[in-house]
């Protein structure tokens, strides 16, 4: 079994035995309501982390607006589900409303991601910055509906959509989409991770990844060889952004009320700490970082003033782990011995 099918593994049954753990946990009433509601942001965020690092990571490019991506993904989700919803049947419905999200933001991601990628460094990440502020501003300022002659749009107030008494509100301004009928659960956020982690994995063991790392590792050299730089940064920017429209489609079917708050700088901010922390370049390292630190500010709730002070020495400590030389250097040692120690005893049992 060749090294990269093995890690390979290793990533996918982490998510498996995260997923059976909490199922047994609560089968047997063991987890406690505040944890079971961090289950879905925690499968969000980790889609979010893993789809991220795909431009942070592996393209080299530092994006600052992927918030605005899943904002896109979840308003188009909930409100393709919002109408399909009331005619179709949910095994119908819910298909079409994650469609919608992430060919949304897959969308947005082409519009963005061509003249944007003409830019790199600080200049790229004030610009997705202002994509995301932008994208928030917008839809906060945005009042839809429909009732039986079409739809109706404004950017002023409710009273100016000009709707019948019956017509339908969709989005009402900064208040958002609101009865929501809740419908995302623990099992298909797993199934999105599980999908999530299958396409970025085989996408960076492909030709296009290993175009994507050449250019991340030197992007005139990766020119010279005759790599079009435009072609596979907009296809790494534009697959990160579908993802994050498919994690905001699970995020906001998961609550009744939806508004462009949830996703603000912040939230950029917190997803790119995901993949600093987890390790630049490392899908496993993005999978386990997102999960911990969206927990532990729950985890430590109860220590009330000194919450905080934990997380950030908890954010230092893991940061200094990653970045340390002697603790890699540490840990590729303990890699060796193990792997050494695996072949000794295949050998014994073989002369056995």
């Amino acid at each position: 079994m060749r090294k990269t099918t093995r890690s390979n593994i290793v990533t996918f049954g982490i998510v498996i035995l995260f997923y059976l753990v909490v199922q047994l946990l609560s089968a047997g009433g063991l987890l406690s309501n505040s944890f079971e509601g961090q289950l879905i942001p925690i499968c969000a965020y980790v889609v979010m982390a893993v789809s991220l690092n795909l431009t942070v990571g592996f393209l080299g490019e530092l994006s600052l607006g992927h918030a605005g991506f899943m904002s896109v993904g979840a308003f188009a989700g909930v409100l393709v589900w919002t109408v399909a919803g009331e005619s179709l049947p949910v095994f119908a419905a819910l298909p079409l409303a994650f469609l919608a999200g992430g060919v949304a933001a897959g969308l947005f991601g082409v519009i963005v991601g061509v003249p944007v990628l003409r830019l790199s460094g600080d200049y790229l990440a004030i610009v997705t910055l202002a994509f995301g502020e932008i994208i928030k501003n917008i839809i906060n300022a945005c009042y839809l509906g429909y009732d039986s002659t079409g739809l109706h749009f404004s950017l002023q107030d409710q009273s100016s959509m000009g709707l019948d008494p019956d017509g339908t509100v969709l989005i009402n301004g900064a208040m958002g989409i609101t009865r929501i009928q809740r419908v995302s659960n623990f099992t298909i956020g797993i199934l999105l991770v599980l999908t999530t982690v299958a396409v970025v994995l085989n996408l960076i063991r492909s030709r296009t990844g290993r175009a994507i790392t050449a250019i991340r590792d030197n992007e005139i050299a990766a020119q010279s060889a005759g790599i079009n730089l435009t072609r596979y940064k907009l296809t790494a920017f534009v697959v990160s952004a579908v993802f994050a429209g498919l994690a905001g489609v699970l995020y906001g079917l998961n609550f009744s009320s939806l508004t462009a708050s949830r996703f603000d700088y912040n939230t950029s901010i917190q997803i790119l700490v995901f993949v600093v922390l987890g390790g630049m370049g490392s899908v496993r390292g993005s999978i386990i970082a997102a999960a911990l630190l969206t927990v532990l500010p729950e985890m430590l709730r109860g220590l009330n003033d000194y919450r905080m002070l934990i997380y950030a020495i908890v954010l230092i400590a893991m940061m200094i782990f990653n970045q340390s030389p002697q603790i890699a250097a540490w840990r590729k040692r303990l890699v060796e011995r193990v792997r050494t120690g695996l072949g000794k005893s295949k050998k014994t049992k073989e002369v056995a």
